[in-house]
């Protein structure tokens, strides 16, 4: 034994180098890699991880120290991204003569490495071993959490629930020492129902277990995210008046919070879902002008749902025919960023509220204004093709004002015409042709 271990090790440390860097294997064809590698006890290691055996064949002579650095190793390759050499480290541990809190390590390490590796069906199926081999294990309520965000994953919602509703109940049968540590896994097991339903398009369900989080002993950042999440549910089901309520005691209770942005958004949303437009407006115009101290902070996220908020109600006001609105809104959205390709479609929008209004000044003052500075893009901008088009845009809108003036004279002097009937004819049929 003792001229044989040093040996496998070094084999198995070779095949990973070897996968680890391909190049390496044309200067190693001496070491029988494969030998070591491809299977374990005549099971091939691309098998399905169901099939993985522990406390049978262990044909293995390795030591003591080089199981735990297989170990380390699984788990550094994992970290790397190299899940080739954290399997084939792992299933040497597997194959081995080692102890069971060893095997129980390299399971979990390799459902791990599977899972983050994206290889769901292989990472729930080592979860699974995991939990028959080991029934009474301490680390229990961490593999039923794992095995819930992996069935989720799967979208097998009603599994993730139940091994979920396991964490709550395999933390009950534990010792008392690490009871802290229980209890967190407990409140976390509580948060992933409440998301599993919210997932699974069950937004009632989401919003009642949220609600119930609220009334826990919670970090204020926990609090605030079940709230923020009722609320969200509240929206999602369609029930905008509660969700209305609550998404205002949120912004109450946490002006700081990072769903600030995103929760003043459904806010505008769930009020103009019930027809009250003038607080629809108000809200979203809060949300446009928040104060440059807090989108300072996080200036995509705000941006993001700025712009999200005031394009959405703005669009909503416009094809509904209230242009006031819709025009207060584009005006606040013009004022967020001075990019050509964010403030110059904003403009041309503008340009349109106002022709609705019947203010031609106004509206050709912003066509006019967008047709300069998209026509002046940098020949080597990469948006110069969208703005030409503008431009393109804004050419004909100020070619269709200048038809519709001509119009409006030539109709207006055929109704204050008091000569012939042949003559307001002639004045009629004056009057220029359209553009195209």
């Amino acid at each position: 034994m003792s001229h044989k271990c040093p040996i496998l090790f070094a084999s198995v440390l070779m095949a990973i180098s070897m996968r680890a860097d391909p190049q390496a294997a044309g200067h190693a064809s001496e070491v029988s890699a494969p030998a070591v590698s491809d299977s374990i006890d005549g099971i091939p290691t691309s098998a399905a991880a169901p099939y993985l055996s522990i406390g049978t064949t262990k044909s293995a002579e390795i030591t003591e120290a080089e199981i735990k650095s297989f170990l380390r190793i699984g788990d550094a390759k994992t970290s790397q991204g190299d899940y080739d050499s954290a399997e084939i480290a792992y299933r040497q541990v597997l194959a081995a003569k080692a102890t069971p809190e060893q095997d129980r390590d390299a399971l979990l390490g390799l459902a791990r490495m599977y899972r983050r590796s994206n290889q769901l069906t292989k990472s729930a199926a080592v979860y699974e071993k995991l939990l028959k081999e080991f029934p009474a294990d301490n680390a229990l309520p961490i593999v039923y959490l794992e095995l819930g965000r992996v069935h989720r994953a799967l979208g097998a919602y009603r599994l993730a629930i139940a091994r979920f509703y396991s964490v709550i109940n395999s933390t009950l049968k534990l010792p008392a020492n690490g009871q802290d540590l229980y209890r967190q896994l407990a409140r976390t097991a509580q948060f992933e129902v409440a998301e599993t339903h919210f997932l699974a398009g069950e937004f009632q369900e989401s919003a009642q277990y949220f609600s119930r989080l609220k009334l826990l002993d919670l970090t204020p950042a926990d609090q605030a995210r079940a709230h923020f999440k009722s609320a969200f549910s509240l929206h999602r089901a369609g029930d905008f008046e509660n969700a209305a309520a609550s998404l205002r005691s949120f912004l109450e209770q946490y002006p700081s919070d990072e769903n600030m942005p995103e929760a003043r958004y459904l806010l505008s949303i769930s009020l103009r879902r019930l027809g009250r437009d003038k607080e629809s407006l108000a809200a979203a115009l809060e949300l446009l002008k928040a104060e440059h101290s807090r989108t300072a902070e996080d200036p995509k996220r705000w941006a993001y749902w700025q712009r999200k908020t005031g394009n959405q109600l703005a669009n909503e006001f416009y094809e509904q025919g209230d242009a006031n609105s819709a025009l207060t809104i584009y005006l606040s959205l013009a004022a967020l960023s001075s990019e050509p390709l964010w403030r110059l479609p904003v403009l041309y929008q503008v340009a349109l509220c106002y022709e609705r209004l019947r203010s031609g000044s106004q509206a050709r003052e912003y066509l006019q204004t967008v047709a300069r500075e998209a026509g002046a893009s940098p020949a080597d901008s990469a948006s110069k093709s969208e703005l030409d088009e503008l431009a393109n845009m804004a050419a004909w809108r100020l070619q269709q004002l200048d038809w519709e003036d001509g119009a409006d004279r030539q109709l207006n002097t055929f109704f204050q015409t008091s000569g012939s009937p042949n003559e307001a004819v002639m004045a009629t049929t004056s009057v220029a042709t359209p553009p195209t």
